[in-house]
């Protein structure tokens, strides 16, 4: 009996398809909850159009995988059959698994986004290595959600995949085998979670920076051979072009969208509601930090951090419950920008952002970091397949470009609405002086 299946319109790629067994999915809370939880959290206060949830892009994302996936085994299917020992049914089952690791890769993440890791808002699990809304994912998926997956009778029938390989793919836990050889699909330089947000952000933002040619890549993907002769995913050498438009639009949308000093300002308000009502709602907990969220260690914490969304937060800052800078928030009155460095700063930037910050004493309610580097280099410049021969060639090597893109690290010095006028002057006159020695 053949599946039926299910269809959404989305805003991006148009009618997005599922089956009842993916359905399921899409209807458990710990999936719906992400209709709570906004894109990019409060851009809209600059980006009015900036309301889309995190559901939307999830779907896009297990759309974009889809395609990927098919792509590269229409190309390459008796490599995959011969080289690398698949059969057709063990590739169907490499598909069901990469739409739900699609689908379910970032069911964990906080209230209001990367705020919340952006400013420290999950603990450490380690010295110097925080928990990441991955692992988060992956905690939710492995102990609130093996029902679902595991017991479902499609799976049983057909796939018998479990939440627990779901989890370890997300991971990217050498236990995950054979499919690590997928996880560039759902996280990598040209990934389908990269492929949908710069689409689905700028059409809701109202910009043009986060286009490329998606079509093109999807045409290219392919297989290559890396340095141990282990297949990799690349793009074939016709089609580098379009892997570097893609870098190149999140660079854009980096720099023009997602580091707006105005945005970057919100993120700091909601990191410190966020400690403001997580110490109030955890001061009974055994929780040692009780201003972050509870870590992802198991069923009972995990269950507790999937309870917080947007919706909870914004009600207590509705309500005046938020702390100051909910009331900041409220109505509009956020932290303002008094002296910034250049994107790529250099020594003496550097400095005299020291001597500005000294200067204006405890006016200053933040200096901001917005650091960021555009390609992962050595082991992680992307594959492209040459057009004579299967052994992989670095992107960087081909693009100009890529190999020119520096790391953004911007620093600003944030101050109180009130403050703004008078430490702008500051600023000004203590840069004056410099130049006038």
């Amino acid at each position: 009996m053949p599946e039926s299946l299910h269809e959404v319109r989305d805003s991006v790629h148009g009618f997005i398809t599922y089956n009842d067994w993916e359905r399921e999915i899409i209807n458990r809370g710990e999936f719906q909850r992400l209709r709570r939880i906004r894109q990019l959290a409060w851009t809209e206060m600059v980006y009015p159009g900036a309301l889309h949830s995190r559901l939307e892009h999830s779907l896009g994302v297990m759309h974009l995988a889809t395609r990927m996936f098919d792509s590269i085994r229409r190309k390459q299917e008796s490599v995959l059959l011969t080289d690398l020992k698949y059969s057709a049914g063990g590739l169907d089952r490499e598909r069901a698994k990469v739409r739900l690791a699609a689908l379910l890769h970032d069911v964990g993440h906080p209230p209001f986004s990367h705020a919340g890791e952006a400013f420290g808002l999950m603990l450490n699990r380690a010295p110097g290595v925080p928990y990441s809304h991955e692992d988060y994912s992956a905690a939710i998926v492995s102990l609130l959600m093996r029902d679902v997956i595991d017991d479902h009778s499609y799976n049983v029938t057909n796939y018998k995949i479990t939440a627990q390989e779901i989890s370890e793919f997300l991971r990217g836990d050498a236990s995950a085998g054979m499919s690590l050889l997928w996880r560039p699909l759902i996280t990598g330089q040209v990934d389908t979670d990269r492929a949908d947000y710069l689409l689905r952000d700028s059409i809701h933002c109202g910009v043009a920076y986060g286009r490329y040619d998606l079509e093109r890549i999807l045409v290219t993907l392919t297989l290559a051979r890396d340095e141990n002769d282990n297949p990799v995913i690349a793009i074939e050498e016709g089609g580098w072009h379009a892997a570097e438009g893609l870098i190149l639009a999140r660079y854009m949308m980096f720099t023009q969208v997602y580091f707006h000093q105005t945005r970057r300002a919100y993120d700091y308000h909601i990191a410190e509601v966020m400690r403001y009502i997580l110490l109030d709602s955890q001061k009974r907990t055994a929780f040692e930090n009780k201003s972050s969220f509870p870590p992802p260690t198991s069923k009972k914490n995990i269950a507790r951090y999937a309870g917080w969304n947007d919706w909870k937060v914004l009600g207590l800052i509705d309500a005046g419950k938020a702390g100051p800078h909910g009331e900041l928030i409220l109505r509009r009155h956020h932290d303002r920008v008094v002296h910034h460095t250049p994107e790529v700063p250099s020594e003496e930037d550097l400095d005299h952002l020291e001597r500005v910050v000294e200067k204006l004493g405890d006016r200053v309610t933040h200096v901001d970091s917005a650091r960021k580097s555009w390609y992962g280099f050595g082991q992680d410049d992307f594959p492209i397949r040459p057009r004579h021969g299967d052994r992989r060639v670095p992107l960087s090597q081909l693009s100009s470009v890529v190999r020119g893109l520096s790391s953004v690290d911007q620093h600003r010095v944030y101050v109180g609405r009130a403050d703004q006028d008078e430490c702008r002057a500051i600023a000004s006159s203590l840069r004056q002086e410099e130049v006038a020695r």
